[in-house]
């Protein structure tokens, strides 16, 4: 069921995820090279979506599957953590202001005619 991995997958993966900046610079660059998927989760306000991001980001960077990241977290001290989700929410915020932007853009000619007027 879950992906074990090897030794040097694990070790990899406790590396990345416990470097904040390698971490957040993955985070940032995975929100712009995968939009549909960071568009379908981060909308959802039910899953944990800073676990989500750091997920996608280790994948991105190391192609390193999601069950070896949840093990690397396990690994991670209190500190490490905290750093982590710390940039992942600054990513999160951000990325909700953006996309906000955008969807204020698409809602902008609601309620405005839509159809031409014919001259008689």
């Amino acid at each position: 069921m879950w992906n074990k991995g090897d030794e040097s997958q694990l070790q990899a993966a406790v590396d990345f995820t416990g470097d904040w900046q390698r971490y957040g610079e993955a985070m940032g660059e995975v929100i712009i090279a995968w939009p549909r998927t960071i568009i379908n989760s981060l909308t959802n306000v039910s899953i944990n979506r800073r676990a989500f991001l750091g997920h996608c980001a280790v994948c991105f960077k190391l192609q390193i599957p999601e069950s070896i990241t949840r093990q690397a977290w396990g690994m991670l001290t209190d500190q490490q953590r905290f750093d982590a989700d710390a940039i992942a929410e600054k990513h999160i915020k951000h990325w909700e202001y953006e996309y906000s932007r955008s969807v204020i853009k698409l809602r902008k000619g609601l309620g405005e005619q839509m159809l031409f007027e014919w001259p008689a």
